[in-house]
């Protein structure tokens, strides 16, 4: 067990949801009860006892214990934030849900870590308990799943590489989403669905989504950078054709954020695009404008409140369901971050490679959040910060990427030869 006054080092709340199983199942069968005293923590008792039977079956555990609390009730969230060192989150939407944990671990000091992808209710946060958490030495670390540890921590990969093998940081990074498979829960759906919402209702909200620096901290949301990519593009780094990633809203702005929250190591020219990869010539051309042309209809659907309510009530899947667990264990996903200089004489490419032969929404996201309270438990971070509203890169950094290669993830960076030039 850790050297903690709590009675336990890791709750993992929602546990019986999708997402929070099996972060739950990751920390059980990776670790020994000697090394983390874990809870698992939501409001139905039933579900949570035949979770903990299930955890113990066949292991070294004797026992999971189980808290009860309620997403609704404050109270019963700051007693179980007063009990452990360190809070796992799935239970999303955050917009809906999340606020309530966020204040009551900073006011018991205790660490957080959750995978949400709502920039809405990031932004939030930031805005209201930044200084707070920074002030009770409480990290609240948002994004610690597929969305946007890879994007993130490649970043950071990259960028640290640079600076020791060149003496600079990469003046641009290029985050390719090459290939995955993997199923998708109805609790994430929901969380997209709760973006939509909150956009068509909040004009804060569609600002938010607007500015490609809404992430940053007050004072700082304006720079060099566009935004997302919105249509079909060359791209001029690897050659081929480039298609606009559907998670490049949250991962984009995740990055600003840590660059900012670092004090501006990478620089405050310094640019970041996420995209998808389509291959080259008139058919790399032609998949290219496909995927910008079904996520323009898919978010102008969704932009509708009728067509919106009809997507989720008809198309979605329920909130509880998701993958099977073959689905789960036989998905992959494999992210490539190209980071590029040009100021100087000689100018220099940098690529990292982040990826897992599990589903990226599940099986790897459970073991990114598992591994994430992990390093904030044991302080296994690379990071100046010791409490705000956070992300991977900024609170954690590359032990985050050393931790999970070490539970079969690839995270690999070297020096790149033949890529282009910007």
């Amino acid at each position: 067990m850790a050297d903690t006054e709590r009675q336990y080092d890791i709750v993992v709340w929602g546990a019986t949801g999708v997402a929070g199983r099996l972060v739950a199942e990751y920390l059980t069968e990776q670790y020994d009860s000697d090394v983390v005293a874990l809870a698992i923590a939501g409001r139905n008792e039933e579900r949570l006892d035949s979770l903990a039977t299930d955890l113990t079956a066949g292991t070294e555990w004797d026992d999971v214990p189980i808290l009860l609390g309620d997403a609704t009730d404050p109270e019963s969230l700051r007693a179980m934030a007063e009990r452990t060192a360190v809070v796992c989150t799935t239970v999303g939407p955050y917009t809906a849900y999340g606020t309530p944990l966020v204040e009551a671990c900073i006011d018991a000091g205790t660490d957080y870590c959750d995978l949400t992808g709502e920039v809405n209710w990031i932004r939030e946060t930031v805005d209201r308990f930044h200084d707070a958490a920074v002030e009770a030495e409480t990290r609240i670390v948002h994004s610690c799943g597929f969305d946007s540890v890879p994007a993130d921590i490649g970043t950071a990969l990259v960028q640290s590489f640079a600076r020791e093998e060149f003496g600079a940081p990469c003046e641009t990074v290029r985050i390719y989403v090459e290939d995955g498979s993997g199923g998708v829960s109805g609790g994430t759906l929901a969380s997209f669905g709760e973006l939509f919402e909150a956009a068509a209702d909040d004009p804060a909200v569609r600002r938010a989504l607007a500015n490609p620096y809404s992430l940053a901290p007050p004072g700082e949301r304006e720079g060099v950078d566009p935004g997302e990519q919105r249509r079909p593009r060359k791209d001029s780094l690897r050659g081929g054709w480039t298609a606009p990633s559907p998670m490049a809203p949250v991962n984009e702005r995740v990055v600003r954020r840590s660059n900012a929250l670092l004090h501006y190591p990478w620089g405050r020219e310094f640019r970041c695009s996420e995209v998808i990869p389509t291959g080259r010539g008139l058919r790399g051309a032609a998949t290219a404008g496909a995927v910008a042309g079904g996520l323009g209809l898919f978010s102008a659907a969704m932009a509708v409140g009728p067509l919106r309510s009809g997507i989720q009530e008809y198309v979605f899947p329920d909130p509880g369901e998701g993958p099977t667990s073959e689905e789960t264990e036989q998905g992959y996903f494999t992210v490539r971050v190209l980071g590029r200089r040009t100021a100087d004489d000689d100018p220099f490419t940098v690529e990292a490679e982040f990826g897992a032969d599990w589903g990226p929404g599940y099986g790897a996201t459970a073991r990114m959040l598992g591994e994430a309270g992990m390093c904030l438990l044991e302080d296994d971070t690379d990071s100046p910060l010791s409490g705000g509203v956070l992300t991977p890169a900024s609170a954690i950094g590359t032990p985050l990427a050393d931790r999970l290669r070490a539970v079969g993830f690839t995270a690999i960076v070297s020096e790149a030869t033949g890529a282009g030039s910007e």
